[in-house]
């Protein structure tokens, strides 16, 4: 599942606060890339540990609880098949 937070202040050069929606505490972020600003959109992602009537609880780290209507469904990045072996299968 992954959920779009908004960026709120820059904590020090490796690291941004940032608020998710749904979720009232505090929460960072290391920032790899150093160019995040004020109000700027990330998209977190986690697996998915419980779902109750309307929320969802994501491990983000630690476990974060959201609205249903807040995070969407991601699929995992699966490489393609390869549809023609490299070498033949019989052996001498």
């Amino acid at each position: 599942m992954a959920v779009t937070v908004t960026v709120r202040w820059r904590i020090n050069q490796s690291h941004v606060s940032v608020a998710i929606p749904g979720y009232n505490f505090p929460y960072s972020i290391r920032d790899s890339s150093k160019m995040r600003m004020r109000g700027q959109q990330v998209e977190l992602t986690g697996e998915v540990t419980r779902i109750d009537n309307e929320t969802v609880t994501i491990a983000l780290g630690p476990l974060v609880t959201v609205a249903l209507d807040k995070v969407r469904l991601v699929e995992t990045y699966r490489s393609p098949k390869r549809r023609t072996r490299l070498r033949p299968t019989s052996c001498p």
